[in-house]
């Protein structure tokens, strides 16, 4: 088993020394933009879909135990998106059209957009980004080129390496948001949900 677990981990962990490019490093472009957010007082709002939904959904959770006004789409008590928010949206193919309408909404109320993705260049969702995160791991959009190039079974299928960076890159965004806000471990704790 720890083997097998660590050929998932260093197939994810290869991601972060993959080169983007002309585009800025993500965990760089995620700190610098909740930073910004925070220190103008706006609001952090999140969406995605399926398994990068789930991710999504995982920092929103770390965002808010860090004391930002963090919140997901869909969820009753989420505000509207105004001047100072930020939407931080993923579409890893590129294009959702849940996702294409949500970011556009945004965009006319005047929120700033940061969309994670692992195809900037073709992807729909991108026509509505302030900026683009680009994660270049593989998605579901092109999974079947690698399978019919190996002919065996893949290690991490259907866009699951993608989903897997981004739970990385969202630990490694807590943990420098932590450091640079000056949150204590206790201090992230005591807002965590006593509901349980």
């Amino acid at each position: 088993m720890s083997s097998l677990a660590s050929q998932i981990c260093n197939q994810i962990a290869s991601i972060f020394s993959k080169s983007t490019g002309s585009y800025p490093h993500p965990l760089d472009l995620l700190l610098s933009e909740i930073t910004t957010v925070a220190n103008q007082k706006g609001k952090l709002i999140l969406y995605g879909v399926g398994r990068e939904g789930l991710m999504l959904k995982a920092l929103c959770m770390r965002l808010a135990h860090l004391g930002l006004p963090a919140h997901f789409v869909f969820d009753m008590t989420t505000p509207p998106i105004t001047t100072n928010d930020l939407l931080i949206a993923s579409a890893g193919p590129g294009g959702f059209s849940t996702v294409d309408a949500i970011c556009s909404v945004a965009r006319s109320h005047g929120g700033r957009v940061l969309l994670l993705t692992a195809q900037p260049e073709t992807g729909s969702c991108v026509k509505h980004a302030s900026v683009v995160c680009f994660v270049p791991a593989q998605t579901m959009a092109d999974d079947k080129e690698e399978e019919e190039e190996e002919e065996s079974r893949p290690l991490m299928p259907m866009g699951s390496v993608y989903e897997g960076a981004l739970f990385v890159l969202f630990e490694m965004v807590v943990y420098k948001l932590g450091e640079a806000f000056g949150q204590s471990p206790e201090a992230i704790r005591s807002r965590h949900t006593n509901l349980e």
